[in-house]
């Protein structure tokens, strides 16, 4: 997919399901920490992810897992510059990135070395720039619930209603970036499954998840191998997961998810196209 048909995509009302591939090139993130931290490898697994189907890469250089601590803008630039570049040079225009980021600067290299979305986990909260950096560049942005920071998200984290507070939330974070210049349907959502929620807190927002859908804007759903469907599935490895995310992800689908974020991608692609069968119909 291409940045322009992924803004046509953003415009059409009858658009499928994407599914984003994770590339994270850090050191500890929760279930691949470590494998991608080398630009090379890092580059490959990006070029299979699109080969097994995904649409699009979201490439961050800082994990974000419950306990984690910030890495500075720098250290994140360092890692992921090389890997958009090498996939820029390799695969062109045919290759849809995000960026994973809190951080302004960060968000500008990447979209200097061939990204062309924003993908933020913070809304716009941790760097006030990274809006209007969306608007001067056109660029598409996700914006996402968390409470708290994740060194300590995962403390207690408590509502009285998540699916009322997060909505809130998000319709908030979606009006400052349109008064930033973003154009509304450049805006993406994010309910936040695992930042700052409990098992049941996630388990709320998933079932209740055509609620979130009446925000008017498309919505991306990240469960993959997460630790609430190890508690459930009874799978400490995240990468024994599999099931139980392709589980989810059929849920998310089904119930008005327009981007799934996964790990597993050539699955989840397969659940992805089962799902969509069963809503419109199947052609040969």
């Amino acid at each position: 997919m291409t940045p322009a048909e992924f803004d046509n995509w953003l415009l059409d009302p009858a658009r499928r399901p994407l599914v984003m591939g994770v590339l994270n090139v850090t050191p500890d993130s929760f279930s691949d920490g470590g494998r991608y931290a080398d630009p090379s490898a890092a580059i490959a697994h990006g070029r299979a992810m699109l080969q097994a189907g995904a649409d699009l890469l979201d490439v961050g250089g800082e994990s974000t897992r419950p306990g984690s601590e910030r890495t500075p803008p720098e250290e994140q630039i360092r890692r992921v510059r090389p890997v958009i570049e090498g996939l820029r040079r390799e695969l062109g225009d045919g290759c849809l990135l995000s960026i994973d980021t809190t951080r302004a600067a960060v968000a500008q290299t990447a979209l200097d070395a061939g990204a062309a979305l924003i993908n933020d986990i913070a809304a716009g909260t941790d760097d006030r720039d990274i809006l209007s950096l969306a608007a001067a560049r056109q660029c598409p942005i996700v914006l996402m619930h968390m409470q708290g920071q994740p060194l300590s998200m995962q403390v207690n984290p408590s509502y009285r209603n998540v699916v009322e507070e997060v909505s809130t939330h998000l319709r908030a974070r979606a009006t400052a970036a349109t008064e930033a210049g973003v154009p509304p349907h450049r805006i993406l959502l994010d309910p936040g499954i695992g930042f700052g929620k409990d098992v049941n807190h996630n388990l709320e927002l998933l079932r209740r998840l055509r609620e979130l859908t009446s925000l008017g804007h498309p919505l991306v759903l990240g469960t993959s191998r997460k630790g609430f469907l190890g508690k459930i599935a009874g799978e400490p490895a995240p990468r024994d997961r599999l099931f139980a995310t392709a589980a989810s992800v059929a849920w998310c689908v089904a119930n008005g998810a327009a981007v799934v974020r996964v790990h597993d991608v050539e699955p989840m692609t397969r659940v992805v196209r089962v799902i969509r069968a069963i809503q419109t119909g199947w052609r040969a």
